[in-house]
């Protein structure tokens, strides 16, 4: 099951989910619409943060997300890249974010077409579907692993707990 517009306002309005830099039209009728902050082009040593970037044909980069989240520990989220770039050629394999999580995001994408791409910072990137959890979890994301816990800009390597 996913939650609905109408679900992520009232958890959103009870304070159990936050989304800071919320935009309230990136809600969708079943998700929520994530933003691009930064860019990074590892092989350029460039980063974006103003205006737009040009992405080379069959370049890696990654995109870190405007909103910040914080997750209860009885939510998760499928992350899905906007239909949009796919067609572009943009290729990208998300996974779940973990209940308990709280940061922005480091999203990796490919350029895999013949073309250059320009992104430009503010644009939607990715969507978030919100799956509750049929219980709580016991140890939420933090207790977990917490590689990536509290992350701010783009984050490759997670941070080596001692």
């Amino acid at each position: 099951m996913l939650l609905s517009d109408g679900d992520i306002l009232r958890l959103l309005g009870s304070g159990e989910l936050v989304i800071e830099n919320f935009h309230r039209e990136n809600l969708t009728p079943n998700g929520y619409d994530l933003t691009i902050a930064h860019i990074s082009i590892p092989s350029k040593d460039a980063e974006i943060e103003e205006e737009k970037a040009v992405i080379p044909p069959m370049t890696w980069f990654l995109v870190g997300t405007e909103e910040v989240l914080s997750l209860p520990d009885d939510l998760a989220c499928d992350l899905w890249i906007k239909t949009s770039w796919a067609r572009k050629g943009v290729i990208s394999s998300f996974g779940k974010i973990d209940a308990g999580f709280r940061g922005n995001l480091t999203l990796s994408a490919f350029n895999a077409s013949r073309n250059e791409l320009d992104i430009s910072i503010g644009q939607k990137f990715a969507q978030m579907s919100l799956i509750p959890l049929h219980s709580r979890a016991e140890k939420g994301y933090a207790d977990r692993s917490g590689n990536f816990q509290d992350q701010r800009g783009i984050t490759i390597e997670p941070r080596k707990l001692i």
